[in-house]
């Protein structure tokens, strides 16, 4: 499997675990466990490859595959948050580099949805304000549903009292 093929894997089974049952269908718990060990040893399997990627976009989607792992799979055996900030660490490089795009758009969202830094989420809005609504792929409307699910519920693990 080729390192584009694995990352796109990744997301693509983070991106299902993380909205498992949002379609009305029943959840089962079995199914949930698999889903969730699987989306984690393609996590760390991809994370403990090194594979960085040798293009900006390759590397923006491994970043993007890893964070999006991390952040759906609820298994943690210590490391998660060191890894985390690591992938984070890359991501701010390849930020400053990688052009307005639907890429980077789902860039800032993931690590929008892990530091909720505001300059992030202006990033994001400003592509997506640079995009014509009457012609939206069915790819930039999910995009921009997920980056606006993740402004309006950045705590969605935590109870706030108010």
């Amino acid at each position: 499997m080729t390192l584009s093929e694995e990352t796109f894997a990744l997301q693509r089974a983070a991106h299902e675990l993380m909205y498992l049952g949002m379609d009305g269908s029943p959840v089962y718990s079995d199914d949930l466990s698999r889903r969730n060990g699987e989306v984690y040893r393609m996590t760390m399997a991809l994370y403990n490859s090194g594979a960085k990627g040798s293009t900006t976009e390759e590397q923006a989607n491994v970043c993007l595959a890893l964070l999006m792992g991390y952040s759906a799979s609820f298994i943690d055996h210590g490391e998660n948050q060191k890894h985390v900030q690591e992938v984070l660490d890359r991501c701010w490089d390849i930020l400053d580099v990688l052009p307005a795009s639907l890429l980077k758009l789902r860039l800032l969202t993931v690590c929008y949805g892990e530091v909720f830094d505001e300059p992030l989420a202006d990033e994001a809005r400003a592509i997506i304000a640079s995009w014509d609504s009457a012609s939206l792929t069915p790819e930039q409307k999910e995009a921009i549903a997920e980056f606006q699910n993740v402004v309006d519920n950045p705590y969605p693990w935590e109870y706030i009292d108010e």
